[in-house]
Parts: C-alpha cells; sequence; structure tokens
C-alpha cells in the first residue's frame, strides 16, 4: 500500500461513502483532524488508541499520520447501527475495506472495559470531541484514570464553549440548550449528553492523576457544519415536543425555553447572509503527574 499524504482532500474520500455535497461536508470535518493531528505531532510508525472514534472521522486521519509502519486501534461502544447519514457499522466497514484499513482495527466496547482486557500500551492515546457523549462526568474521569499509565502521552480535543468568530455564538449557546435537555434524561442519545468546558476538563484531568503540558484553543475551518446542525436542532419543532415530553416541572422547562430563545436571537442577530460557524476547539496533550 502506498502512503496517504497528510491531506485532507486526500483522506476525506476514505472516511465515508460520500459523494457531491456529502463529500464537501466530510472535507471539512477531515482538515479540521488534520489540523488537530498536526497540533498533536502524532508521528509515522506511532501505535495509536482512538477512544470513542466514532464513524471514523478522526481515525483515517490518525492512520494516515503512522503510516504502514504504525497501529491505530479504535474503540467506541455505540451500536453499530448508530448514527446518520451513516451509520458508525457502514463508516467503519468502508473504511476498513480502504487503503487505510490495514492500519485500523475497530473495536465495540466500552472504552474502561476495552483497557481493562489488555495490558497492551501505546504511544499515544488519543480522545477527540468525545468527552460530551459520556454519561456522566465521573464517567470521563474513570476513563482517565484507566488511560493513566497505558500511553506515553494522551492527546484530547473538545469544543471550547467559546466563539472567536460571532458566527459561532449560537452554537456555543445551542449546545447548552441540548445540555440544559438532556440533564434531565435518564438516557441520552444525543450528542450532547455531558457538556464539560475545558476547564472542568483539566480539572477531572488533574484528579485522574494526569497533567496537561500543552494546550490551546483553535477556531475551527469554515467547512465545518457542527454549528449549524446544532442550531438547526434546537430551533427544530422536534425539540420543543422533547422539552415538553421530558421537563415536567415549569420551572424548569421555561429555563430550557429561554436557552432556546437565546439561540433563536443569537441567529437573528448575525448579519444577513452570515452562515452560522462552529465553535472554538480545545486542543491539549497530557501526561502522568509527577506530583
Amino acid at each position: 500500500m502506498s502512503s496517504i499524504p497528510l491531506d485532507a482532500a486526500e483522506i476525506a474520500p476514505l472516511s465515508q461513502v460520500t459523494a457531491g455535497s456529502g463529500l464537501k461536508i466530510q472535507l471539512g470535518q477531515t482538515e479540521h483532524r488534520v489540523n488537530l493531528v498536526r497540533q498533536w505531532d502524532i508521528k509515522p510508525g506511532e501505535r495509536v488508541l482512538e477512544l470513542g472514534c466514532g464513524q471514523g472521522d478522526c481515525t483515517t486521519v490518525l492512520a494516515a499520520a503512522v503510516g504502514t509502519s504504525g497501529h491505530v486501534t479504535a474503540v467506541d461502544p455505540a451500536p453499530l447501527d448508530y448514527g446518520s447519514p451513516f451509520t458508525l457499522g457502514q463508516a467503519q466497514s468502508f473504511i476498513s475495506a480502504g487503503p487505510l484499513g490495514p492500519i485500523i482495527t475497530f473495536v465495540q466496547d466500552d472504552p474502561v472495559a476495552f483497557l481493562g482486557k489488555t495490558e497492551e500500551t501505546w504511544d499515544v492515546a488519543v480522545l477527540a470531541a468525545c468527552t460530551w457523549y459520556f454519561s456522566s462526568p465521573e464517567a470521563v474521569r474513570t476513563t482517565f484514570r484507566a488511560l493513566s499509565g497505558r500511553a506515553k502521552r494522551i492527546c484530547i480535543s473538545e469544543f471550547a464553549l467559546s466563539a472567536s468568530n460571532p458566527a459561532a455564538f449560537p452554537n456555543v449557546l445551542a449546545v447548552l440548550t441540548q445540555a440544559a435537555l438532556e440533564c434531565r434524561k435518564m438516557q441520552s442519545t444525543s450528542n450532547v449528553r455531558t457538556v464539560l468546558s475545558p476547564k472542568a476538563v483539566k480539572e477531572i484531568i488533574g484528579q485522574a492523576g494526569l497533567e496537561v503540558v500543552e494546550e490551546t484553543v483553535v477556531e475551527t475551518p469554515e467547512g465545518m457544519y457542527d454549528g449549524r446542525w446544532e442550531v438547526g436542532a434546537v430551533l427544530s419543532e422536534s425539540f420543543l415536543e422533547d422539552i415538553k415530553a421530558h421537563v415536567e416541572d415549569e420551572k424548569e422547562r421555561s429555563v430550557v425555553l429561554a436557552l432556546r430563545d437565546a439561540v433563536e436571537a443569537s441567529k437573528k442577530t448575525l448579519p444577513e447572509g452570515t452562515r452560522i460557524r462552529t465553535m472554538d476547539v480545545w486542543v491539549a496533550t497530557l501526561k502522568a503527574s509527577e506530583h
């Protein structure tokens, strides 16, 4: 297999069954992951453990970075029929059948359970935009504790709840609105199940015996559509129905509805023709604490 350059235009078609506008969307997602992998300085030949790999948006970029002399073990607990417009199973099967497939091993398992079944160690552990999918802050803390000593360094990214570009501010409000609803559900299948700021994640990291050695906040590429998707979801009629179904207390419901109204108002303040952007992303590298 010839090597795949660390280039979004080369990797995006290998990530999902995409064409036309779908490929354009995937290109923005892949461009962001390329920026992350460069920031983390993932090197050829490294062995990488990716937790919360999902449909493989970052997995393919990691595989291209480590090349045929390296390997990526990509773990996710979600059922293979989860996800849209392509399920995890469909996306992972497509990637596995492509030129990057031999570099990747996909594993469907809870991250902590998976780590408990093996004594294997890795050069790098990666968590790319996945902590909000965890069921609670304690689940995030437990995962970091399980990772301690299993990788030479841990690389993480998560949405920063900040908007360097004003057009991303509706996205920040939309995520907080979703979080206000989802925390009132016994079980959630949302993209935002446990919203955590970089400050909160760093506190959890410290409690797990790890420390941040490098960190930065970056703007996302214009081609990332996450902001538009999240705002659209919150302003949909189905979201209103979801509020009515899951928030019984009138005072609590008024809070969620007020947040939704704030999303709508912030969207209207943008100049006509302005597209909603995706919020900033926090990017960090961790290691075991020396204290």
